[in-house]
């Protein structure tokens, strides 16, 4: 697993890459300052398999940067990592298709864990994150927000596979536990993005959460 690390802090920075540098299968091809940096590292390098990226940083911050990283390069994988808990920044980094959230305060083994599940295509965020989530969707209000009438249009089997990719299961974890191929459950997952009009695996588990 090839990984970028963006931070403003270099501290920050040098500690992640010592820590996974320790593992065998994970190799730090890169580390950046800002977002603007870390876009330019990936348009001139071989891109990496996962960013690891600060959300608050001078020039561009995080956010901004999962944006137009998304964009050009829509599969890959994104975790926003900060100190901060704010609710706008959560919402957005689920929005713009982050593979996960985590807290810089979190122990060095389950970021290491955490890394290790992204690639694997699961949505993973701190438990913290999961409820602070969790609860702004529960008392989200907005107009424009799909009605959980949308859920009819899923058949049984869909709505099984959504649900165990909302607890962060990735494909091929589905596919044991169901006894399907995984390609059978790419093809699914395929069909609930175009049936409910999102984009990204994480928006089907945030989309799960809220009906």
């Amino acid at each position: 697993m090839r990984l970028l690390i963006v931070d403003d802090d270099a501290l920050i920075r040098d500690s992640l890459k010592l820590i996974i540098d320790l593992e065998d299968d994970m190799e730090v091809v890169g580390t950046c300052s800002d977002g603007e940096e870390a876009l330019q590292f990936c348009l001139v390098n071989d891109r990496p398999d996962l960013v690891l990226m600060d959300i608050r940083m001078p020039v561009m911050d995080g956010v901004r940067c999962a944006t137009e990283l998304k964009k050009r390069w829509p599969d890959l994988k994104i975790i926003m990592l900060t100190t901060f808990k704010d609710d706008a920044y959560i919402k957005q980094a689920m929005k713009d298709g982050a593979a996960g959230y985590l807290l810089k305060s979190q122990p060095a083994d389950s970021i290491i864990a955490t890394l290790r599940t992204a690639y694997k295509g699961s949505v993973v965020m701190s438990g913290e994150v999961a409820e602070k989530l969790s609860a702004m969707l529960g008392s989200e209000s907005d107009t424009s927000a799909r009605p959980a009438e949308w859920n009819a249009h899923l058949t049984h089997r869909e709505k099984e596979i959504l649900a165990l990719i909302a607890q962060g299961h990735s494909n091929r974890e589905i596919a044991g536990r169901l006894f399907l191929s995984e390609g059978t459950i790419r093809n699914n997952v395929t069909r609930m993005l175009e049936k409910l009009e999102l984009r990204t695996r994480t928006q089907l588990a945030v989309y799960y959460m809220k009906h």
